[in-house]
């Protein structure tokens, strides 16, 4: 992962962004950690597999045997 100061974000924001188009940028200030930087797409894909996560476990803790359907789970979720 790459990291950037705060001083050096402030520069050249664009570059910054650029970095972060498949991993995070980590910025720092005063060598600690306070923040990333992701490109629309990283975190695009980041909610995508939250979402999927989500949904599955969703349908994984769901009691069938009690007569739930399967698409009334589904209608639930907004799948």
């Amino acid at each position: 992962m790459t990291s950037v100061s705060i001083s050096q974000l402030k520069v050249n924001p664009a570059k910054v962004i650029a970095a972060a188009e498949d991993y995070p940028v980590a910025i720092q200030n005063r060598s600690k950690t306070e923040a990333y930087v992701l490109s629309k797409s990283l975190m695009d894909r980041l909610e995508r597999y939250l979402e999927d996560v989500i949904d599955r476990q969703a349908i994984e803790s769901t009691d069938f045997s009690k007569g739930e359907s399967l698409e009334k789970v589904i209608k639930e979720l907004g799948l």
